[in-house]
């Protein structure tokens, strides 16, 4: 039987809420390089292959919701779920610095069947489950490294990224993570508009509500990190969500 590239959890559970974690894991199946990209172990464990600590923080705070979720399960850099088919960047052969072997002579035959194999059966989950309520609100779990090789450090500890098309949870969302005192980025450190990504299919599309949630991932690599800022965002996403009145 073949494995499933995607955990789904919660069925059943009450909650408007669906979060996501495109990025959760770093596992490279065993038909892509025979488990391996070609990439040492240092790099593997980076935010180059998956969202260091993003995985922990969705599941907790699905929990704390009572809300159901999915998350990846295969690498980043195998194939990205968090963008569009077309998208020049689906298979990366470089990044932050990193080449990566086993992409380095991907064609295109070989990249539609990672999506076939992967990216396609995550997409139709998510979809799936994000049907499955005609309130669905979507609410995407990444992180960020702390700094990129050769930039300037982050100074964010976490930030809220949107589309111009939809701001309608984002914008009282990062208001009520800087009175909380947190040090929040405005569409940083990453531009929250990518035609094809995960929100844009799912709930941009759709007309679904959304926030995307980027984590520094220094503060999250660990359970109790994963924890506490899971505790921390339930009830401010659950407070902004009931004051939007959506």
């Amino acid at each position: 039987m073949t494995e499933k590239p995607y955990r789904c959890l919660g069925a059943g559970r009450p909650s408007r809420w669906l979060v996501t974690c495109d990025h959760a894991t770093n596992r490279v199946p065993e038909s892509v390089g025979g488990g391996s990209l070609g990439i040492a172990p240092a790099d593997m464990a980076r935010h180059i292959a998956y969202d260091v600590g993003a995985a922990g923080v969705a599941l907790r705070l699905a929990a704390r919701l009572e809300a159901r979720a999915i998350l990846s399960d295969f690498s980043r850099l195998v194939i990205d779920p968090n963008r569009g088919e077309d998208d020049p960047t689906l298979v990366m052969k470089l990044y932050d610095g990193t080449i990566v072997p086993a992409n380095r002579n991907v064609d295109a035959a070989e990249i539609d069947r990672r999506l076939n194999a992967f990216y396609r059966p995550y997409h139709a989950a998510y979809a799936a489950l994000a049907a499955e309520r005609d309130d669905t609100v979507v609410c995407a779990v990444h992180s960020f490294t702390p700094r990129l090789n050769g930039r300037q450090p982050r100074p964010w500890q976490v930030g809220v990224l949107y589309s111009h098309l939809d701001d309608r949870l984002a914008r009282p969302l990062i208001a009520r993570l800087r009175e909380d005192g947190l040090a929040t980025g405005d569409n940083e450190p990453y531009r929250g508009h990518l035609d094809g990504d995960s929100v844009d299919r799912h709930a941009l599309r759709t007309g679904r509500p959304n926030v995307l949630i980027e984590l520094r991932n220094d503060l999250i690599a660990a359970e109790d990190g994963q924890i506490a800022w899971a505790d921390r965002l339930a009830p401010i996403l659950e407070a902004v969500l009931a004051e939007s009145g959506l």
